[in-house]
């Protein structure tokens, strides 16, 4: 049986999370088919640090379980996160954060900004006693309107697995070879490359050591 079977999982994400045919609902569907509950909310744009307050952002998605895909364009914001983990007492908080905070299009990478984002975040989640994952970039396709690029998606993953404890660090980028995934804009992936990223995503979590899911004593 999956480590996953029985576990309440609350999914943020970026972009990635935000519009329809994108890594949604094929994560979604795997994390489900483990037999987690799950509601995935994505924001785009949103930065780590904006999920501890309300910001407006330019695209937004929400999906419960194998529920409909509800894209909320305009009307999304983040919302902070003890008031998600209030809400939704996860077991679990997955985070999906990272092309938006790696600043592909700027030749210095913003390591201070990143760091107090990332980490305001962690501590947000940790207080709560919440579990969490956080799942790191994927390869691209170097140039694209984003800036997308090998070196700097390495750094960022890096950046992330050094700093996102004490969440469990995810590393896409063992799951495929660099330009395997098919994109769109070298930053978006085609339907097949999210399906691809949805499935490496939810194996990883479930071969997870049990005690990175779940609190001494949580609910079963």
């Amino acid at each position: 049986m999956s480590v996953l079977a029985g576990l309440t999982l609350l999914v943020l994400g970026e972009s990635h999370m935000s519009l329809q045919n994108h890594l949604i609902e094929p994560l979604n569907a795997a994390l489900v088919a483990k037999g987690a509950q799950v509601h995935s909310i994505g924001a785009c744009g949103a930065s780590a640090a904006d999920w501890l307050t309300t910001k407006k952002v330019d695209c937004g998605a929400e999906q419960q379980g194998s529920g409909k895909l509800l894209i909320k364009g305009r009307e999304a914001t983040t919302t902070p996160i003890k008031d998600l983990i209030a809400k939704e007492k996860p077991d679990v908080v997955v985070l999906v954060i990272a092309d938006t905070m790696a600043s592909y299009d700027k030749s210095a990478f913003p390591k201070a900004w990143a760091w107090q984002s990332v980490t305001n975040l962690t501590k947000a989640i940790a207080a709560t006693g919440t579990k969490c994952v956080w799942v790191g970039p994927a390869w691209g396709k170097e140039g694209g309107m984003y800036k997308k690029n090998d070196s700097r998606t390495q750094l960022m993953s890096k950046f992330l697995e050094a700093n996102v404890a004490p969440c469990t660090y995810v590393d896409s980028l063992k799951m495929a070879k660099p330009g395997q995934w098919q994109t769109t804009d070298g930053q978006h992936f085609t339907v097949a490359g999210y399906k691809s990223w949805g499935a490496g995503i939810a194996d990883a979590i479930a071969k997870l050591p049990s005690e990175a899911l779940a609190a001494k004593g949580a609910k079963k």
